[in-house]
């Protein structure tokens, strides 16, 4: 075994068997390794660490030896805290005074595993970006309530790699699922005041261990051949499997937060600090500490993790939770980091998907990341929303999103798939609640209703929240199709929130990070088939055709291009520069071709009337109408106008001759 510690003056690895604990110094020391063999540690041995050296917090020294810690590299880690005073450890006050010690009780041990597997068989899908549909999910949500999903494994690894939870995702036509946290993470001990949970799981303290709470066959090291078996069986169906990762900070928080395993450990190495103040922690992630990856011990850790989720467990990519703050070697965001460079030259990382979240407290990069990396465009959302929402001049934006965010990617020469796309994710509204409400209604929260972003662009449509108004009703599925269509429909990586395809409502709640219960699970009993349908409809067109999933699009083609793209108003002139900008313009049409493929016309109107379009000569075959979110809407060849209804979109196809 070895740890990293340039501070730490003894290191103590700690067996413990149903005899009691046993302690073994690890006598060698190479550099600021500590290292050497541990009697009696075998696979499924439980174990823990106790770290001796100064206690100086106005220093960042935090050693005492009366806390257990976590190994930063165990693969498995069984039970969970006690939250008091044997694990916060009053980390102000002298530990020499304490009259606590912690115990296997009281704290997590880590475990040894097994890293053998039978992998015979399984190949990632590798699936190209221009062909990639993201399904944003949960491993508990959903299947917790699944009703053909044996009850003792839902909510589990096995129960989304049961063949009725792939079902759905394979029929649904989504081609990689993105888990929100897996790796081990602390349950809060605020939450657990009020009884509530940490849901959302962004509290990571273990990097390499599968969270162990979602593992049917329990925490004692076997959930990480559940969790293999999980990717061998959604890789055997072609699906991906992409893990958000948080390596921006820890569950230690800040000085009056516990010592679990890095502050004990080498408090100054693995965070970065503040000098000159006393215990302070420098935080852009708003959680009370940063991860150090300016320091060796930090970002190696960081890339051994990376490493091991690749080689040990077989994913397919990473979505990194604030990104940004990742890039901050000396305190501002730097494209060429230690961290992006590491990544860019290590050839065990290359074939995977990379994500990033560009955003951190102290800065919104979009379009700051290297060219073989996508990024959540959060510019997508709002824009997409402030279009179908009827807010004024917002055309120019539009089509930029639609056409793949050239305005973010095209000077630095990157393509649309650069943008993950996407109108609602895990935090915020569901796109069931984006169309009901005008407000956020958070109040199971716990905190007064003040939690949870108040500018969600949403409207309710007419009334707030549940309604029997056919007319309020109507027009909400009119605008999910529409947000649907925005997305599916647009050049760049598509990320569908899962559970938007059923319909799923939080009753409003935006920010369900504690919500585990009815209000997060999947309410399979209540499905929307109907958009269920309408999503798969679209995803299958969007498979089958290249127009729909362009590679680059140019809006000025010349010969020799595979994608091209024309943009006209409803009369199917070109818009003038001021047609941008005109307050009262609500509708728009975008032609996309693809050579030798089929072209399809996109009409979108987001004004309060029906609006005329006329419809260009179709290249091929007449216009036929493929998709529209009016389900009165009717298309009789050959077409030369259309009137695409007040707040809707129509799709229009023309085959190869």
């Amino acid at each position: 075994m070895a740890i990293y510690s340039e501070t730490a003056t003894v290191v103590e690895v700690c067996v413990f068997t149903d005899e009691g604990e046993t302690r073994t110094p690890l006598s060698e020391r190479t550099g600021h390794v500590f290292h050497g063999i541990v009697p009696g540690l075998t696979v499924g041995s439980r174990y823990a660490l106790r770290v001796h050296g100064e206690w100086a917090p106005e220093r960042g020294l935090r050693h005492n030896p009366h806390k257990l810690l976590l190994d930063p590299h165990a693969t498995a880690i069984e039970g969970g805290y006690t939250w008091g005073q044997a694990v916060f450890g009053h980390d102000m006050n002298d530990p020499e005074t304490m009259d606590e010690t912690d115990a296997a009780g009281s704290t997590p041990l880590c475990v040894v595993t097994d890293s053998s597997f039978d992998w015979s068989g399984d190949e990632s899908p590798r699936t190209p970006l221009e062909s990639t549909v993201i399904y944003e999910t949960h491993v508990k949500g959903f299947t917790q309530t699944h009703p053909d999903v044996p009850e003792e494994i839902r909510g589990t690894y096995a129960g989304l790699a049961h063949p009725a939870a792939v079902k759905h995702l394979t029929d649904l036509g989504v081609t990689a699922v993105e888990l929100i946290p897996v790796q081990q993470f602390v349950q809060d001990s605020h939450l657990e005041e009020k009884g509530l949970r940490n849901y959302w799981g962004y509290n990571t303290i273990g990097f390499f261990a599968p969270h162990g709470d979602y593992s049917s066959a329990g925490d004692g090291g076997d959930q990480v051949v559940e969790f293999k078996n999980m990717v061998k069986a959604l890789h055997a169906a072609g699906l991906e499997v992409i893990l958000d990762v948080v390596y921006n900070h820890t569950a230690e928080g800040n000085h009056m937060g516990p010592t679990l395993s890095f502050k004990g450990i080498d408090n100054a190495s693995y965070y970065r600090l503040v000098e000159g103040e006393e215990a302070s922690y420098f935080d852009t992630t708003g959680t009370g500490n940063s991860v150090n990856v300016g320091h060796p011990a930090a970002l190696g850790l960081i890339m051994d993790s990376l490493r091991y989720w690749v080689t040990e467990m077989h994913v397919d990519g990473f979505r990194f939770d604030l990104a940004t703050t990742l890039t901050r070697q000396d305190g501002s965001a730097e494209l060429h980091s230690a961290f992006l460079t590491l990544i860019a030259q290590d050839p065990t990382l290359a074939p995977v998907k990379m994500i990033a979240e560009p955003w951190d407290t102290a800065g919104y990069q979009v379009g700051g990341f290297p060219a073989d990396w996508s990024e959540w465009n959060g510019k997508f959302r709002d824009d997409v929303r402030d279009f179908w929402n009827g807010t004024d001049a917002v055309l120019g934006t539009l089509s930029q999103r639609i056409l793949g965010s050239p305005d973010v990617y095209e000077a630095d020469r990157r393509s649309p798939l650069s943008s993950v796309n996407f109108v609602t994710a895990h935090d915020g509204f569901t796109l069931h609640d984006l169309t009901s409400y005008n407000s956020k209604h958070n109040a199971a929260n716990g905190e007064d209703n003040n939690d949870g972003e108040s500018d969600n662009k949403s409207s309710n449509n007419g009334a707030e929240g549940p309604t029997d108004n056919e007319l309020v009703n109507e027009r909400r599925d009119r605008q999910r199709r529409n947000l649907l269509a925005s997305l599916l429909l647009s050049a760049g990586v598509p990320m569908i929130l899962g559970g938007d395809e059923l319909g799923r409502t939080q009753g409003g709640n935006n920010n369900a990070y504690a919500q585990d219960n009815e209000i997060s699970w999947y309410d399979w009993a209540n499905t929307d088939e109907a958009l269920l349908e309408f999503t798969t409809s679209l995803l299958a067109l969007r498979a089958e055709n290249p127009a729909l999933r362009p590679v680059w699009f140019r809006q000025a083609p010349t010969d020799g291009e595979t994608d091209t793209v024309q943009i006209s108003r409803s009369d199917a002139e070109g818009f003038a520069d001021e047609d941008w900008d005109n307050p009262d313009a609500r509708s728009i049409m975008f032609v996309f071709a693809h050579e030798g493929s089929d072209t399809f016309a996109l009409l979108l109107n987001a004004a309060e009337n029906g609006v005329e379009f006329t419809v260009p000569t179709a290249p091929g075959e007449a216009w036929e109408l493929a998709s529209s979110s009016d389900p009165d809407q009717h298309v009789a060849p050959p077409v030369s106008t259309l009137i695409v209804r007040d707040c809707s979109f129509t799709l229009l196809r023309s085959r190869t001759s």
